[in-house]
């Protein structure tokens, strides 16, 4: 009877405990909705609504008619036009469409005589789904002035670009570069503040001139250093191993990495003003993480998403960073082509880290 008092003590010293814990209890309740919201309704596979160009040299009404029955599949959204194939590959390049479409000079002649290709579906081959759903368009049966007409492989031709090997570790290394990065720099810092705390170092800290500024630089530069040896070694692995190949200029590689870096530490840093352990530390962590991965476009193409998911990962600093690497390491694009990704990551770090500075206190509570 004794030993179940006991016991019975110590549950309730735990669920109090617990009930006192705000932060742990948001936890409980936070992550498991989280998830089912990320799994059950961001996440699409069924990819739609990817953003394409259209370059229409033929300019007839049954080319017109043609881009108009591939826009009403909801497969592609048009969202320019342009008068060439090699602007489409610029467009490309630079990370704005996912897919052109090249509608040939002579495509009347090509639909009536079935001999050549009469159109082109241009993919970027560094996400495999985005492949996929090309196919899809490749088969469709389209109409033309209110005849039915087949447009098998041969009147639609599919050309994969950066991946003709449509080998899976050219589209998931670069990406999972991100996600290393992220997982590390976030949970390194997240336990910075609140393991100074916890050894009583924060006393030390308070009767030294170290102003809150120095202190947050000083803590994340020697992990900036840290960043950039494990890009070092991904990079040689993903060489090495998988031979992923370096298309675009490897100092533009760095330097993205270096901001994106920046961010996460500051991330980190700002997570363990609003925490009291270690180990809610590695709970906030965990909490960006999770939609980090699954919303940056690392797992599932970005323009397949909800537009409310969207939303949410143009703040996440992997989901840029994810554009960068794969435009850069696998297209060729120039660092100046993504600067919009660059200047995001940028003003994420600044916000992130000004926020860390201002929560900060140089005390013990």
């Amino acid at each position: 009877m004794k030993s179940w008092l006991r016991l019975a003590a110590i549950m309730r010293k735990e669920v109090r405990q617990l009930l006192r814990d705000r932060l742990t209890i948001g936890m409980i309740v936070g992550i498991p909705m989280i998830q089912l919201a990320l799994f059950g309704y961001a996440i699409n596979t069924d990819v739609r609504h990817l953003n394409a160009a259209v370059a229409d040299q033929a300019g007839t009404h049954l080319s017109r008619q043609f881009v108009a029955d591939l826009e009403a599949s909801q497969v592609v959204d048009v969202v320019g036009a342009v008068a060439t194939p090699q602007e489409l590959m610029t467009l490309i390049r630079a990370g704005r469409i996912a897919v052109g479409i090249h509608v040939h000079a002579d495509f009347d002649r090509r639909i009536i005589e079935g001999r050549q290709p009469a159109a082109q579906v241009l993919v970027d081959g560094t996400d495999p789904t985005i492949l996929g759903v090309a196919n899809q368009l490749a088969v469709m049966t389209t109409r033309f002035d209110s005849q039915p007409v087949s447009a098998p492989t041969r009147q639609i031709e599919v050309r994969n670009f950066f991946n003709p090997e449509r080998r899976s570790a050219v589209a998931i290394v670069p990406g999972l570069t991100g996600v290393i990065l992220t997982m590390t720099m976030v949970l390194f810092t997240a336990v910075a503040i609140v393991r100074e705390r916890e050894r009583g170092n924060l006393e030390l800290l308070i009767a030294t001139p170290v102003a809150t500024g120095e202190l947050m630089v000083g803590k994340i530069v020697p992990y900036v250093i840290i960043g950039l040896i494990q890009l070092s070694l991904v990079l040689l692995v993903a060489d090495l191993l998988f031979r992923v190949p370096m298309t675009g200029n490897l100092g533009d590689v760095y330097l993205a990495a270096l901001v994106f870096i920046v961010a996460n530490l500051s991330l980190g840093l700002a997570i363990s003003t609003f925490v009291q352990t270690q180990f809610q530390a590695m709970q906030m962590a965990f909490f960006v993480f999770l939609p980090s991965i699954l919303l940056s476009g690392f797992m599932f193409p970005f323009d397949g998403m909800p537009k409310a998911a969207q939303a949410i990962a143009e703040v996440l600093p992997l989901t840029h960073f994810v554009r960068l690497i794969r435009g850069i390491m696998l297209r060729g694009a120039e660092i100046g082509e993504l600067s919009g990704e660059l200047i995001a990551l940028g003003i994420f770090a600044a916000v992130t880290m000004t926020l860390a500075m201002l929560r900060f206190r140089k005390r013990l509570d």
